[in-house]
C-alpha cells in the first residue's frame, strides 16, 4: 500500500487495514479509506475520502484522519459524534456529517448512509457505489437489522463486510445473518482477530447460501471484486 495499479472496468481493489472495520478501497478515479485505525499515514497517501462509522477507540484514530487529511487534502465523513470530536482540528468545509438516508458525492463514486444497529452514540454503516456500479456494503461492526433486506433488494450488492468478532453480541453466526438479509455476490468475514471465527462464517455460508462466494481476507492483502453480471 498504497495501491499503485488501477482497478479495470467494472472492478474495484480492497485491502483490509486492521484487525477492526478499517478497509481501503479503490475504484478507477478514488481511493476512499473507512474507520483507519492501527495503521501509518504513508499507507494513506493517495486518500480522496475517509469515512468514520463511529466514535469507538478502533474506529476512529482522531490524529492519524487529522494528519492525514493535512497530507492529502481528503474529505472527512463522519457520524455525528466523530465529526464533533474532529470539528476542532479539520477545516470545516473538508468535514461532512454523516446522516442515515444521505447520499454523498465524491467525484462520480456514490456514498449512503445508512443505519447501524451498534451501541455507540450516532453509528451508521456506509454503501459506496464505483463509477461503474460496483457496490459495496461496509457495515462496521453492525449487528443485523431488518431494514437490510430493503437495502438488498434496491442495491444488488456486490460485497459485503460482515462482523464476526470482538463487537458486543458479534459472532460467526450473527456475521451470516448480515450476508443472509444481505444476500451479496461477495461476502468477507471482518473484524475478529480469529481465523477460527472467519472460518466458521465460512462454514455457514457455505452450508446455508453456497451461491454467495466467501473472501476470508488477510490484513494488508490486495483483493479485487467484480460487478456482479
Amino acid at each position: 500500500m498504497p495501491i499503485q495499479n488501477i482497478p479495470e472496468k467494472n472492478t474495484i481493489f480492497f485491502v483490509w487495514l486492521n484487525h477492526y472495520a478499517g478497509i481501503l478501497l479503490k475504484t478507477p478515479t478514488k481511493t476512499i479509506v473507512i474507520d483507519p485505525v492501527d495503521v501509518k499515514p504513508r499507507q494513506l497517501a493517495n486518500t480522496d475520502a475517509i469515512l468514520i462509522t463511529h466514535e469507538h477507540y478502533d474506529h476512529l484514530d482522531q490524529r492519524l484522519i487529522t494528519e492525514t487529511q493535512k497530507n492529502t487534502g481528503c474529505q472527512v465523513i463522519a457520524d455525528l459524534a466523530s465529526a464533533k470530536s474532529l470539528k476542532n482540528t479539520l477545516p470545516p468545509e473538508k468535514i461532512q456529517n454523516a446522516y442515515p438516508g444521505t447520499e454523498i458525492k465524491i467525484g462520480e463514486v456514490s456514498v449512503k448512509v445508512e443505519k447501524c444497529q451498534h451501541p455507540a452514540q450516532n453509528p451508521v454503516t456506509y454503501i459506496i457505489t464505483s463509477e461503474d456500479g460496483v457496490k459495496i456494503f461496509h457495515t462496521a461492526d453492525s449487528q443485523p437489522y431488518p431494514e437490510m433486506v430493503q437495502i438488498a433488494e434496491k442495491e444488488k450488492l456486490d460485497l459485503v463486510f460482515c462482523t464476526v468478532g470482538i463487537a458486543p453480541g458479534a459472532t460467526p453466526e450473527t456475521g451470516f445473518e448480515i450476508a443472509r438479509l444481505t444476500k451479496p455476490q461477495v461476502a468477507v468475514p471482518y473484524h475478529t482477530n480469529s481465523p477460527a471465527e472467519q472460518k466458521q462464517f465460512a462454514d455457514i455460508l457455505k452450508t446455508k447460501m453456497p451461491r454467495t462466494a466467501c473472501l476470508i481476507p488477510e490484513q494488508n492483502k490486495i483483493y479485487q471484486v467484480t460487478k456482479r453480471r
